[in-house]
C-alpha cells in the first residue's frame, strides 16, 4: 500500500514517540525504575532499653478461711470490702455435736481423777502393809536366830513381805492407769475444744474481706472456703513479659504502671520477684512487680500496663529497628551510597521499645540506610528516596 510522504512522516512520528514514552515507564515506573524507599541516617544518641508487659493487680498475701471439717454456716458478720483487724471474728460455723463431746470428755477427765485419788488410796494403803510385813518378817528372823521360833514361822513372814510388796506395785500400776486415763480424757477435751474454736472464723491478719463465698445454712466440706482476706499492703502486679525480653529483667530495676481505670496516670514500681518457671505455650515469663506507693482504691484483678526500664546506654549509635534486616542468616542494613544500595552486615545491641536498635558495629554516625522499600532490594541496586510509601489497594 502506498502512503503519501506526509502521511508516512505521521506515522515514523507516532512509533518514535511510542517507543520513547514506553522506554520512559521501563526506566522510571517498571522494573527497571529505581526502588523507591525511605531513609534515615546513624545517629549517636542516648537509648532506655524496657521490656514492656501486660498483668493484673494481685495479693501477695491471700488467706482462705474455711472449716476443717464438714459443716453448717450459722452466721456471716462481715461482707466483700469490708476491713477488718486481726483476730476480729467473721463468721461461725455450727458445732454440730463438739459441746456434748466436751462435756463428755469433761465427766471422763472428772472420773478419772476421782480413779486416781482411790488408787493414791490404795498405793498407800499397801505401802503401810508391805512396811509392816516387812518389819515382822525381818523380827522373825532374828528370833529364830536365837531359837524362839520355828523355821516355818519365818518363812510364813517372809511370804506374807513379798506378797505386801507385790501388792504396792499392783497399786502403783493402777495409779499410773488411773493418770494416763486422766491424761488421755483431757487431751480429748482440749482436742475437741481445737475444733470447737475453729468453728469461730477469725481474722488471721490485719486486712480487707475480697471474697464472701457463702451465705449461713450453707453445708460445707472440709476446706472448703467461707470469706477470702487479702493484705492490701501486699498488692502487685503480675506480668507477663516476653521470653524475648525477659532476659534483661532482674530484681530491683525500676518500672512504670499504668492502671486501665486511670490510663493518664503512670505509677512507679519496681521488680520484686521474677518466677523461674515460664509458661511454654505463651513463652512468656512472669514478673511481680510492686508500687512504689500503692495507688488508693485500686481493685485486684484490674489489667495493668508495666513498662520495665533494663538499661540506659549514653553516646551510642541507633537506627530504626525497622532498618535491621535479616538476610542470608546475617542481620544487617541497606546502606545507601551515590543512589545505590549494599547490603552491609551490623552487630546489634538493644532495641528499645520505642522501635530503635543500638548499632554495635558495621556503621558510622551520618551513615544513610534503607528503613522501608516497595519491593525487595538487590546490591548495587538504584533506589529512589522518597518521605513515604504509599501502598496500593489490593
Amino acid at each position: 500500500m502506498n502512503l503519501r510522504p506526509g502521511r508516512r512522516a505521521a506515522l515514523i512520528a507516532a512509533g518514535a514517540g511510542g517507543a520513547l514514552a514506553l522506554g520512559w515507564l521501563v526506566t522510571s515506573q517498571g522494573p527497571l525504575a529505581p526502588a523507591k524507599v525511605t531513609v534515615a541516617t546513624v545517629e549517636q544518641r542516648t537509648l532506655q532499653a524496657g521490656s514492656f508487659g501486660i498483668g493484673t493487680v494481685e495479693a501477695r498475701r491471700s488467706y482462705a478461711l474455711g472449716p476443717t471439717s464438714a459443716s453448717r454456716v450459722t452466721r456471716v458478720l462481715v461482707d466483700q470490702g469490708d476491713a477488718v483487724k486481726a483476730g476480729q471474728l467473721l463468721a461461725e460455723l455450727d458445732p454440730v455435736d463438739l459441746e456434748d463431746r466436751v462435756a463428755s470428755g469433761r465427766l471422763a477427765a472428772e472420773r478419772a481423777a476421782g480413779t486416781i485419788r482411790a488408787a493414791e488410796a490404795q498405793l498407800a494403803e499397801a505401802r503401810s502393809r508391805a512396811q509392816v510385813a516387812v518389819s515382822a518378817a525381818r523380827r522373825s528372823t532374828e528370833l529364830r536366830a536365837q531359837g524362839f521360833v520355828s523355821q516355818e514361822a519365818v518363812d510364813t513372814r517372809g511370804h506374807e513381805a513379798n506378797a505386801a510388796k507385790a501388792a504396792v506395785d499392783a497399786a502403783a500400776a493402777q495409779l499410773a492407769v488411773a493418770q494416763r486415763d486422766r491424761d488421755r480424757a483431757l487431751a480429748d477435751v482440749a482436742g475437741v475444744g481445737k475444733l470447737r474454736a475453729q468453728a469461730r472464723l477469725a481474722s488471721p491478719v490485719d486486712g480487707v474481706i475480697s471474697a464472701r463465698l457463702v451465705e449461713p445454712g450453707t453445708t460445707l466440706v472440709a476446706g472448703q472456703a467461707v470469706l477470702q482476706i487479702i493484705d492490701p499492703a501486699s498488692l502487685w502486679i503480675r506480668a507477663r513479659i516476653n521470653q524475648r525480653q525477659a532476659g534483661a529483667v532482674r530484681v530491683g530495676q525500676s518500672a512504670e504502671i499504668v492502671l486501665r481505670s486511670d490510663p493518664e496516670r503512670v505509677h512507679p514500681g519496681k521488680v520484686e520477684r521474677i518466677d523461674w518457671v515460664s509458661d511454654t505455650v505463651t513463652e512468656e515469663r512472669i514478673v511481680n512487680v510492686g508500687f512504689a506507693e500503692r495507688p488508693a482504691g485500686v481493685p485486684v484483678g484490674e489489667l495493668v500496663e508495666v513498662t520495665i526500664r533494663t538499661a540506659d546506654l549514653a553516646n551510642v549509635r541507633s537506627v530504626p529497628t525497622a532498618a535491621v534486616k535479616r538476610v542470608d542468616r546475617q542481620d544487617g542494613i541497606w546502606r545507601i551510597t551515590g543512589g545505590r544500595v549494599a547490603f552491609r552486615p551490623v552487630k546489634v545491641g538493644i532495641t528499645t521499645l520505642d522501635g530503635r536498635s543500638q548499632i554495635v558495629d558495621g556503621l558510622d554516625v551520618g551513615d544513610e540506610v534503607v528503613v522501608h522499600s516497595e519491593r525487595a532490594l538487590q546490591t548495587d541496586g538504584k533506589v529512589r528516596v522518597v518521605a513515604a510509601i504509599v501502598r496500593s489497594a489490593p
